[in-house]
């Protein structure tokens, strides 16, 4: 057995974490760089509780806000604002794009020229680590990007990319997962979010890369996650309860993918996000259950002794709160229901909704990956998932 791990230095996890922000930023200084998203956070309940907190701890504080996914032209213009001031941590309080900006920001004020320099697959310039200090705090159970060592930034249109900042160091130096800031999050939000959490539990679990260390993260992460999931968005999205259990979920996604990689959904979705600005968690709603299915068909015709089915067959009785079954295809046929099901439920949007057409479906297909994906499908097979969704 051999594997290697990343993870964050820190964890703070519970109802009432976001407090802890002030003594965090205190540890590396007096002066805080804030960047929220561009107005719920900032008008909610928890805004002026932790304005007072930080004059309190003497927390000088520096703001910024972003709006939608970040775009390399947002990132560049808050280093811009704020690389001449002495910045001593930079903490991002929002859904996964504004934790992205965040991850972005730190990693740019210590260096020269624009971030899109040092994007994968778009720039030539290598990053060498430096950045100033990061705090995530996620108001949202999604992206798992207070987890992740990569920053996704966003150019939308024809020649339009999402691409990532990555370097081990990006890593967040601390993370405050407050279940209560998510309390009352809308539930189309919700619901995209945690499809999105799900399809990285479920992709990381049978990657071709998954270690028994990210496996036991993402069976742990599975726990619970239905459950609350459908609580959330269909009966009560005041349950603290179920909110706590997705924010777990979504936390330990982001760690399971930033060690063990995602599959085919997520080859897709930066694709389709590019091209069309389509929410990253509405591809994953719309996607996951035909690729699952194509995935599992795949391996029954290539390898019915793949391991990858008994992990899906797990998945499934895990995700309907179910003991284990001994019989895998029961198991395999459960978790496709259950994600036809939530798909429907939780109005996943089709793909056609945000512009894309059969013209489309060629041109993603050929830009798409499927790196990780535990069985190799063919284009063919590929076309036939987005036909679906349209």
């Amino acid at each position: 057995m051999e594997f290697d791990f990343c993870a964050n230095p820190r964890l703070y996890f519970g109802a009432g974490k976001l407090s802890r922000l002030p003594d965090l930023a205190g540890k590396f200084g007096k002066k805080l760089l804030l960047i929220t998203g561009a107005a719920s956070f900032v008008n909610g309940p928890h805004w002026e509780p932790l304005l007072k907190e930080c004059n309190a701890a003497g927390i000088a504080l520096y703001t910024a806000d972003i709006q939608g996914e970040p775009r390399p032209e947002d990132i560049d213009g808050i280093v811009e604002r704020y690389a001449g001031r002495p910045v001593d941590a930079v903490a991002a309080v929002g859904g996964g794009s504004v934790l992205d900006a965040g991850k972005a920001v730190s990693a740019m004020l210590l260096q020269e020229g624009p971030v899109a320099d040092f994007l994968e697959g778009v720039g030539t310039r290598t990053h060498d680590g430096r950045k100033v200090p990061f705090i995530a705090v996620p108001t949202t159970a999604g992206t798992g990007s207070e987890a992740t060592k990569n920053a996704v930034l966003t150019r939308t249109g024809a020649n339009g990319f999402k691409k990532s900042l990555r370097h081990d160091n990006f890593m967040p130096d601390a993370v405050l997962v407050d279940p209560e800031l998510a309390l009352g999050c809308p539930a189309d939000i919700t619901a995209a979010c945690g499809m999105d959490a799900l399809t990285q539990l479920l992709e990381s679990l049978v990657s071709t890369k998954a270690s028994p260390m990210t496996d036991a993260l993402c069976i742990s992460g599975l726990e619970g996650f239905g459950t609350a999931l459908q609580r959330c968005v269909m009966e009560d999205p005041e349950d603290i309860h179920g909110r706590s259990c997705l924010a777990y979920g979504a936390y330990l996604s982001g760690l399971a993918l930033a060690n063990a990689g995602l599959g085919v959904v997520h080859g897709f979705a930066p694709v389709i996000g590019a091209i069309k600005g389509m929410p990253h968690g509405k591809v994953c709603g719309a996607l996951l259950a035909a690729a699952t299915r194509e995935n599992i068909t795949a391996l029954l015709d290539q390898d019915p002794a793949h391991p990858a089915l008994e992990k899906y067959a797990r998945a499934g009785w895990l995700l309907a709160g179910r003991a284990s079954h001994t019989d895998p295809s029961a198991g395999c046929r459960r978790l496709l229901g259950l994600l036809e099901e939530w798909t429907e439920r939780f109005d996943m949007s089709r793909l056609g909704v945000y512009g894309i057409t059969p013209a489309n479906i060629g041109p993603v297909v050929d830009a798409a990956g499927q790196k990780n994906n535990p069985v190799h499908l063919s284009g063919e097979v590929m076309k036939k998932i987005l036909k679906m969704c349209l």
